[in-house]
């Protein structure tokens, strides 16, 4: 393979992505038509990914809103300005969403996507609280959770609440939750770090 090729197996359009071109490469996103591997996460990310889900499901109101909680299911977010199909596409697979009961399409999802979690780890950070925030903010999510793990990735040592300003469009900082998750949109939810924390 030429050097040509190995840079454009890289790369994906909507067209390839929708026909299952990257079903075979595993875990990755998608970020203007660029195909990010994504790093294997340590434990203590992948209990606490669970665990939320978990409770978030949970919490749902019986006789409220449908809504549902899924984690690490794809969204497709707005396409970059580019002229060049496989430079375009921007494919994300959050921690965590709650969404409304509206039928699963990868490309719609994220209008009705009411909260989406990232649980940082050494690898995702920066993406997590630059990237992803914009992305999300851009997208009218009208909530987003930033779970920040200690640099040993064995413990949450806070968790950031972004809610979006008045121009739907940007976040602004509304809560940082220590020792305990306090929600009340779009559930009401009373969660202990500790509890997400156990082994």
């Amino acid at each position: 393979m030429s050097a040509h090729d190995e840079q454009r197996a890289l790369r994906v359009t909507a067209e390839e992505f929708a026909e299952g071109a990257t079903a075979e490469l595993g875990d990755l996103e998608i970020v203007d038509g660029r195909v990010v591997r994504l790093m294997a996460q340590k434990p203590m990310h992948s209990r606490v990914v669970r665990r939320l889900a978990g409770l978030l499901g949970a919490a749902r109101h019986d006789g409220g809103p449908c809504m549902v909680v899924d984690s690490e299911v794809a969204a497709r977010f707005q396409d970059a300005d580019s002229a060049a199909g496989d430079r375009r596409l921007n494919i994300r697979y959050p921690d965590i969403w709650i969404r409304d009961c509206e039928p699963y399409d990868v490309n719609s999802v994220r209008e009705h996507i009411l909260l989406v979690v990232e649980v940082t780890s050494d690898s995702t950070i920066d993406v997590d609280i630059n990237d992803k925030r914009i992305q999300y903010a851009t997208a009218g999510i009208p909530r987003y959770l930033i779970v920040r793990m200690d640099q040993k990735e064995e413990r949450i040592e806070e968790i950031e609440e972004y809610r979006l300003d008045w121009s739907g469009r940007r976040y602004r900082a509304d809560t940082v939750h220590r020792r305990v998750l306090l929600l009340d949109e779009p559930v009401e939810a009373t969660i202990p770090f500790e509890v997400l924390e156990q082994p």
